[in-house]
């Protein structure tokens, strides 16, 4: 028995169309693999799309898609993500299960989850992930009895991040325990944490999180380049898990020390460095302080109009000069900072008190998260006066 886990995929997420087209495409690529392998088959751990709400075409493109496995009889186990999830209930997952293209696990009712029996005799089941670790109230509640008393293989689904085995940049992501997840599972599909990472735990099983699908940032995209998944097989009672990396522009990244030196010079040296972009993603990170000039100084225009590139991304956000104001902030109530930063900006003091009083209101006890986003909308556009 053989089946493939995705988790990540966040499509629609990038503002760049170029950007979204290559998450779609990744999307693409698993589907093929699925059906020229003709897999048992398919999970997706969470983040389908990058929100609960995603536009329509994308919609009918990944539909599109996942008839493709219906027609060819494989099936589509899915639990919902931090983006899936919706408080107000509202998500495209549901249309998706409706139209018979995929099935979510997460049943839960009284505190129990039940089992999804695959036609191969696989038992899964899982918990949907929330932002800010909301979810975490759902395993600490959860009867684990039947989960762990269950025989036969199973899989346990989850998107959330498990302290054990948090990379040192993540140290400040906020997870949980691994003990709060149920044990003696055979395979426990993982999402949410963007890193690759297998492991088998005693008392509990293999633990995998394949990562995006296709990087979801700048920074993701120097760091893995590109995306992925894992193909698991399950034979002769032993499970194999193999990722696979999907690959479908190449990525070169750049980077380029700004420190002591002014825009011509840094100009000089971009054009140097930054050769054969031809068909390919250029990243181009400048970090440091100019000696003299300012960041607008630089005409990033010509220096990165490399026609033949698949896209050109820069980051400069940690690029300064040392011509640039600093800002004193002084201590105080957290009104008195917010006037001191309104006056040493110079803004429209009465502009900006209005927008953070249209802001700074609670939702009503009762009302719905759509009219209560709705109300602060109505009144950010009185403020704004559109």
């Amino acid at each position: 028995m053989k089946f493939i886990h995705i988790a990540d995929c966040h499509l629609g997420g990038w503002r760049e169309p170029k950007l979204q087209e290559l998450g779609i495409k990744s999307f693409k690529k698993v589907i093929d693999c699925c059906i020229n392998e003709y897999i048992g088959f398919l999970l997706i751990s969470g983040d389908l799309f990058d929100t609960a709400l995603p536009n329509i075409e994308l919609l009918k493109e990944t539909a599109s898609e996942l008839s493709r496995l219906k027609e060819n009889d494989i099936p589509v186990y899915i639990i919902a993500g931090s983006h899936d999830f919706s408080p107000s209930g509202k998500t495209m997952l549901d249309v998706l299960e409706k139209a018979g293209l995929i099935e979510n696990v997460t049943k839960l009712k009284d505190n129990k989850l039940e089992f999804t029996t695959d036609r191969t005799g696989t038992k899964i089941t899982g918990l949907l992930g929330k932002k800010g670790s909301l979810d975490k109230e759902y395993y600490e509640l959860l009867d684990k009895n039947n989960l762990e008393s269950e025989k036969g293989f199973k899989i346990f689904m989850f998107h959330t991040t498990l302290n054990e085995f948090k990379p040192k940049e993540l140290e400040h992501i906020e997870g949980q325990s691994l003990a709060l997840l149920p044990k003696h599972f055979d395979y426990y599909a993982g999402g949410h944490v963007h890193f690759i990472f297998e492991k088998d735990i005693e008392n509990y099983g293999k633990i995998v999180y394949p990562g995006p699908l296709f990087p979801n940032n700048f920074l993701e995209l120097e760091k893995l380049k590109n995306g992925g998944f894992y193909s698991v097989e399950y034979k002769d009672k032993k499970l194999s898990a193999k990722y696979v990396p999907v690959e479908l522009v190449k990525v070169d990244s750049y980077y380029f020390d700004a420190n002591n030196k002014i825009p011509l010079e840094l100009e000089k040296e971009i054009k140097l460095k930054i050769k054969d972009t031809k068909d390919k993603i250029i990243l181009v990170r400048i970090e440091g302080i100019l000696k003299e000039g300012k960041p607008s100084d630089i005409n990033f225009k010509e220096l990165l109009s490399f026609k033949d590139s698949y896209i050109i991304l820069k980051n400069t956000s940690k690029l300064t000069t040392k011509e640039q104001e600093e800002i004193e902030i002084k201590e105080g109530s957290i009104e008195e900072i917010e006037s001191s930063l309104i006056k040493e900006l110079k803004f429209d003091n009465e502009l900006i008190t209005k927008i953070m009083t249209a802001l700074d209101i609670e939702k009503n006890e009762g009302e719905k998260t759509f009219d209560f986003e709705e109300r602060i909308i109505k009144d950010m556009k009185k403020v704004m006066e559109i």
